[in-house]
């Protein structure tokens, strides 16, 4: 596990309150080519409610398919489906008689209610029974909303987080425009994964072959970050969507989930520094990454202490933050404005919706005067795409444009890599603080 970290400001002023903001690049081991993939666990709860009929089951099932074929006969398959009751159409076992499962699958049928609680709790009972300890990905789709049992979106976000406390983490897909988002969000959120929207059946087979392709790619399980509090952390906050939580004694935990082979992980913190007596170079805090390796089952820890200088004021006073922070800020606010319009659609209210999006869009840096060809790729993607939500919000289809900002915003932080797959480092010395893993075999979590 690798750790980098760029702030806006590497100097403060002496005496005196002040915030730094902390780009974070967490990113996961690589898999050696010639290295021995161990067994996966991957357990579906599939909706197959009435609503799920026709086109929807029938491409989910070929999804399915596809899937059991791409997977190793040692990796653990099991199969929940749901309506007004959950059954285990396949045992969560490794996949010795594919034969056998692929009839299984094909001879699922529509028709029930939605009782996707029912399903959830018994896919994690599955799951957490084949993988023994080891770890396991749990994928529910689902086109409606819950109808049935545990409607609760909290309860059923703490369902989710309590099945990755206990190694099962938990991706949603939700299938065409009728299923809440909200409620997927939730879950996919308490499970430390993330929430998919596929409008229609080929694209829900491909985001489902892609969670397969991250699933047997993992290199780093049940990763957490956590900035602890002390003398010179007064407050530490998340920027933009990423959930955390604060624990008793005032640090910050990050819950990463699962990271494939090489994957980045970014974040952008916020951290308030109380005012420092003495000049000099201060340890500000000192992150903590801890991750399971999915092959020895062994606990690793990687640190990266963050520091900055403190000066005199008049020395402070002409600081200019470094644009890059400053820019993934303004990136990650607009995640946060992508909610908030889906949540304004959800209302009926388009014109806020709208409203929203297009203040986001002029939030967003511009480049300098001239140098247009040279502006950030990311800026110019994340403006085109409010500028197109935007539209689309006062006169497109309105439960397909909230669902197209959720997963967006869902899926920012966890797939995105930076630019050519390089770590990114400061444009003026002293402002990337960059360090290499810092193993410690042993030092487990409960």
């Amino acid at each position: 596990m690798h750790l980098s970290a760029l702030l806006d400001f590497d100097v403060v002023p002496l005496d005196s309150d002040d915030a730094v903001r902390v780009l974070l690049d967490v990113t996961a081991p690589e898999h050696k080519a010639d290295a021995e993939r161990p067994p996966a666990t991957l357990q579906i709860v599939l909706d197959r409610s009435g609503s799920m009929g026709g086109g929807r089951l029938r491409g989910a099932v070929e999804a399915l398919l596809a899937l059991v074929d791409r997977l190793s006969p040692t990796d653990n398959f099991g199969l929940v489906a749901f309506d007004t009751q959950a059954s285990v159409e396949v045992a969560a076992a490794p996949l010795s008689d594919k034969a056998g499962v692929r009839r299984r699958i094909r001879a699922l049928r529509a028709g029930g209610g939605t009782d996707l609680s029912s399903g959830l709790l018994r896919g994690i009972q599955e799951a957490r029974r084949a993988a023994d300890g080891r770890g396991a990905t749990l994928l529910l789709v689902s086109d409606g909303h819950a109808n049935q049992g545990v409607t609760d979106h909290d309860l059923l976000r703490q369902v989710a987080a309590d099945a990755y406390a206990h190694g099962v983490s938990t991706t949603t897909l939700g299938y065409g425009l009728g299923y809440d988002e909200a409620l997927l969000g939730a879950i996919a959120d308490g499970g430390a994964g993330g929430a998919l929207f596929a409008e229609e059946p080929d694209t829900a087979g491909g985001l489902i072959a892609r969670e397969a392709d991250y699933l047997l790619a993992k290199s780093a399980q049940a990763v957490s970050l956590r900035v602890p509090s002390g003398p010179h952390v007064r407050r530490v906050e998340v920027v933009g969507e990423v959930p955390s939580s604060t624990l008793p004694d005032g640090s910050l935990m990050v819950e990463l989930g699962d990271l494939y082979s090489g994957e980045d992980r970014r974040l952008l913190l916020r951290v308030e520094v109380p005012g420092v007596a003495e000049l000099g170079t201060v340890t500000v805090t000192t992150v903590e990454a801890v991750y399971v390796d999915p092959a020895t089952l062994t606990t690793y820890t990687a640190t990266l202490p963050i520091t900055v200088n403190v000066v005199p004021g008049n020395e402070a006073s002409g600081r200019t933050p470094a644009p890059e922070v400053r820019t993934e800020e303004a990136l990650q606010r607009a995640q946060t404005a992508k909610r908030r319009a889906s949540e304004a659609l959800r209302r009926g209210n388009r014109s806020e919706a709208a409203d929203i999006l297009d203040e986001a869009r002029r939030n967003l840096p511009a480049p300098p005067a001239g140098s247009a060809a040279h502006a950030d790729p990311q800026v110019n993607e994340q403006a085109d795409e409010l500028g197109r939500m935007a539209r689309r919000a006062r006169r497109d289809d309105a439960s397909r444009t909230s669902k197209s900002l959720y997963a967006s915003q869902s899926g920012y932080a966890r797939r995105r890599k930076s630019q050519g797959g390089e770590e990114i480092r400061g444009q003026e010395t002293g402002r990337d603080q960059s360090f290499p893993d810092q193993r410690a075999p042993g030092d487990s979590r409960e």
